[in-house]
């Protein structure tokens, strides 16, 4: 059995093989990236958990994001163009923007040797925000992400609760660690002899809103009220 953390990886497991069975983690649009037929009915070798219940989360996390500031007016999103989700997240944020008024800024980096390069880009731009897109190379390298974004004076949105916990300002999505025990789950399911084909792949219910105060007093950002109430944790 193989278990991919991460959508690439389930990827590059399922161009390894069609035997083995695969149980994915985190992938955004699993049938878009070509890793199940469908979500009820997987249909091959790999099934497993999704990241959201659809790329829409990231025009949330827009909008969420020009909330809690609200005189921004040109956003920038930090993708890797490396994973196959990278233009799902892109077109939900491009049609959220739109709605919001907002000018979206695409900007690349595949891993930590980029970052520098596009944050250079961003200051270039005017960037006044910035959305983190769901990729593991930018979980992996979080504290510097946030290093980054902190010393731009960007106030940023993440994917991952791990980023705002490593100094980034806002995380709107699923909890890492539930989902890695419902992933578990389908691992305990496959060995007792079920197939991958007939394992539904499991979408999240249920995301949270974290934001820290460090980042955001350092930022001089005061959060609006509606805000403070929403967030399921804060980090002081």
């Amino acid at each position: 059995m193989i278990v991919a953390p991460a959508g690439s990886a389930a990827l590059a497991a399922k161009n390894a093989t069609t035997t083995i069975p695969i149980v994915m983690m985190f992938p955004t649009d699993p049938v878009a990236a070509g890793l199940v037929a469908s979500l009820r009915r997987p249909g091959g070798n790999v099934t497993g958990t999704s990241f959201s219940a659809g790329p829409e989360i990231f025009g949330k996390q827009l909008q969420i994001l020009k909330e809690a500031i609200p005189k921004a007016s040109r956003v920038a999103i930090l993708t890797n163009p490396a994973i196959p989700d990278a233009n799902a997240q892109v077109k939900q944020v491009e049609g959220a923007a739109r709605a919001l008024n907002l000018h979206l800024q695409r900007v690349e980096a595949r891993g930590p040797e980029e970052f520098a390069s596009a944050f250079a880009v961003m200051a270039r731009e005017k960037a006044e925000a910035l959305l983190v897109g769901n990729d593991a190379t930018f979980l992996v390298n979080r504290e510097k992400i946030a290093e980054y974004a902190l010393k731009a004076k960007l106030p940023t949105m993440c994917s991952w609760r791990e980023n705002v916990e490593a100094g980034g300002l806002i995380g709107y999505s699923v909890n890492m660690i539930d989902f890695i025990t419902h992933a578990a789950g389908y691992v305990d399911k496959i060995l007792r002899g079920a197939k991958p084909a007939d394992l539904p792949v499991e979408q999240p219910t249920k995301f949270e809103l974290v934001i820290n105060m460090k980042t955001a007093k350092a930022l001089a950002i005061k959060f609006p009220q509606s805000i403070l109430l929403r967030a399921d944790k804060v980090i002081e």
